[in-house]
């Protein structure tokens, strides 16, 4: 089950899902969705550095990418074949009942740019900024504005509240995101 605009207002009104800025519910509060805007962060990869990524060697993922900040009124060109990282210009909090899973907007996918690889789903417990995989599949380059709508989230209630919120999971590597961050595979 997946929660309805009513569900959605309801739990942002009560405090139960956190969104920092506060979102324009009128703008951004869809069927079943919220939409969130994209941040002026991105990391970009910097493939000429590093001849390849070995997974077993997590010191081979440091460095991969430099961080861009894109300044008000201007936009950041997506190339294409180009993957990128970036975040959402809203923070979210998400209770211990209530997980979340992130779409692309189908006005952009219809442009060729993806908004996640394969972690669509966000845990209960989450909070920071959600981190953007970013590939523009199209032939052509699209400019991408900070506060455009990016991206949208689809809330699906747990049947009981999780023992274990990702804020408090002592592995957790991602919480508290604020900019756009590097993978960190953990090796086996």
């Amino acid at each position: 089950m997946i929660l309805s605009d009513r569900d959605i207002k309801k739990l942002i009104e009560e405090n139960k899902i956190q969104i920092t800025p506060k979102p324009n519910l009128e703008e951004q509060l869809g069927s079943a969705s919220l939409d969130l805007r994209l941040g002026d962060e991105f990391a970009v990869f910097e493939h000429t550095k590093k001849a390849f990524i070995d997974t077993r060697d997590p010191e081979s993922m440091n460095g991969m990418t430099k961080p861009v900040i894109v300044p008000a009124g201007e936009a950041f060109v997506f190339h294409p074949g180009e993957f990128v990282l970036g975040v959402t210009m809203e923070e979210i909090f998400l209770p211990a009942d209530v997980a979340a899973r992130i779409d692309g907007r189908s006005s952009l996918g219809r442009l060729g740019i993806v908004i996640h690889s394969t972690a669509g789903h966000i845990d209960p417990g989450f909070k920071g900024k959600i981190v953007l995989e970013m590939e523009n599949i199209g032939m052509i380059p699209v400019l991408l504005y900070p506060g455009t709508r990016i991206c949208q989230l689809v809330f699906e209630p747990l049947s009981s509240p999780t023992t274990n919120p990702y804020y408090l999971k002592k592995n957790a590597k991602y919480v508290d995101a604020k900019h756009p961050q590097e993978s960190r595979l953990e090796t086996a």
